[in-house]
C-alpha cells in the first residue's frame, strides 16, 4: 500500500509539510494495519457546545478568522493529548500540528453528532495509535516491571537539597509520570488518559475509540490495574512505604540526562492562559492522594508558540484548500 501523504509530515519541515500536509487532506488517511480499533456498537450522542455549528459552518464557507478560532479552541487541549501519548514535547508538538491539519481538512464532516473537541479527539487518537515514530520506552520496549528497578537504582539518601530544588523535584515527578504511561501499550494508554486524566465517561471515550462502552471499560481496567501495581509498590507518592522518592531521584536524574537542571521541561512548560499551573495541579495530588492524581496532576500545558504560529501562517497563506474558495 502506498503510504498517504501525510504520514511523514513530522518528518519534514514546518512550512512546506503544512502545506503539502493541507493540499493532501481531501481524505482519510488509510489505517496501515499498526492498530486495529474494534467497531463501535450503541450509538453515542453528544449536544454540540452552545455556538459550534455556526463556528464551524463559517469556517468550512471560508471565514478565516473562524477558521483560527476554531484551532484557538483545539490546540492546547489536543496538545495535552499528543503529549501524554508520545512523552515528549518535540513529538507532541510534530503530532499536534498534523492533527490540526486533519481536522481542519476534515471539518466539513462534523455534523454536531459530538462536540467539536470530542470529535477532534476521535481524529486526534487515530492519529497517535498509529504513530510510526516511537518513544524511547517503546523502542526498548521498556516494562514497568523494568522501570521500577531502574527508578530504585541511584536513590540518595537524603532530598535533594538547593534553590533550585522543589523546581527539579517537580521536574522528576512530572518526567517520571510521562515515563510510566509510556510502559504501557498504545491502547491502554489512551484508555487510561481518556479516562483518569481527561475524566471523559466511558460512552464518550468508546466512541473516540471506536470501540464499546464494555470493550473499552475492559481496556482501561487493564491500564488501572497494571498503573497502580506499579504506584503501589514502588511510588511514595501514592504508598508512604514504597522505596522511590520523586526528591531523592534527583541527582540521579541529573547525572543520566533524564532531567535538565538548566531547562527544565514540563515543570516550567507554558500553560494555557488561565489553566492550571505545575504547582497548583501538585497541590490538587496532594490533596487527593490516590493513583489517578499522579497523572491527573500535570499543568494545563499550552501548545507551543512557534506551532501556532505555522499553522497561522499557513492559514494566511493562499494554498489551505479550505479558505480558498470563491467567496459570494
Amino acid at each position: 500500500m502506498r503510504p498517504h501523504p501525510c504520514a511523514t509530515v513530522s518528518e519534514r519541515r514546518p512550512r512546506d509539510a503544512l502545506v503539502r500536509a493541507a493540499l493532501a487532506l481531501a481524505g482519510d488517511p488509510p489505517n496501515d494495519g499498526v492498530v486495529d480499533i474494534e467497531p463501535a456498537a450503541a450509538p453515542f450522542t453528544q449536544e454540540p457546545a452552545p455556538g459550534e455549528a455556526d463556528l464551524v459552518a463559517r469556517a468550512v464557507a471560508g471565514d478565516a478568522a473562524a477558521v483560527t478560532e476554531v484551532v484557538r479552541l483545539l490546540q492546547d487541549p489536543l496538545y495535552r493529548l499528543a503529549l501524554r501519548m508520545t512523552g515528549r514535547p518535540p513529538d507532541a508538538e510534530d503530532a499536534t500540528q498534523e492533527i490540526l491539519l486533519r481536522v481542519l481538512g476534515s471539518l466539513s464532516t462534523w455534523r454536531g453528532e459530538a462536540r467539536l473537541l470530542t470529535w477532534a479527539y476521535r481524529i486526534g487518537v487515530n492519529h497517535l495509535l498509529n504513530l510510526r515514530r516511537r518513544s524511547p520506552q517503546e523502542r526498548v520496549q521498556l516494562s514497568l516491571d523494568e522501570f521500577a528497578t531502574d527508578l530504585r537504582d541511584g536513590l540518595a539518601e537524603q532530598d535533594h537539597r538547593g534553590p533550585e530544588a522543589t523546581l527539579l523535584t517537580r521536574e522528576v515527578r512530572l518526567t517520571c509520570s510521562q515515563a510510566m504511561l509510556q510502559c504501557l501499550s498504545r491502547d491502554e494508554r489512551v484508555a487510561f488518559v481518556l479516562s483518569d486524566v481527561f475524566e471523559l465517561g466511558s460512552s464518550e471515550a468508546a466512541w473516540i475509540l471506536d470501540t464499546t462502552p464494555a470493550a473499552y471499560r475492559k481496556r482501561l481496567q487493564r491500564a488501572k490495574k497494571r498503573l497502580g501495581d506499579f504506584l503501589n509498590s514502588t511510588c511514595g507518592l501514592t504508598n508512604p512505604k514504597a522505596p522511590c522518592r520523586c526528591a531523592r531521584r534527583v541527582d540521579k536524574a541529573v547525572e543520566i540526562g533524564r532531567i535538565d537542571p538548566r531547562r527544565p521541561v514540563l515543570a516550567a512548560h507554558p500553560v494555557t492562559p488561565g489553566g492550571r499551573t505545575a504547582a497548583a495541579a501538585e497541590q490538587q495530588m496532594v490533596r487527593l492522594h490516590d493513583v489517578a492524581a499522579v497523572f491527573r496532576a500535570h499543568p494545563d500545558y499550552a501548545a507551543p508558540s512557534a506551532r501556532r504560529d505555522a499553522v497561522a501562517a499557513l492559514l494566511d497563506s493562499d494554498r489551505f484548500p479550505m479558505l480558498n474558495r470563491p467567496h459570494d
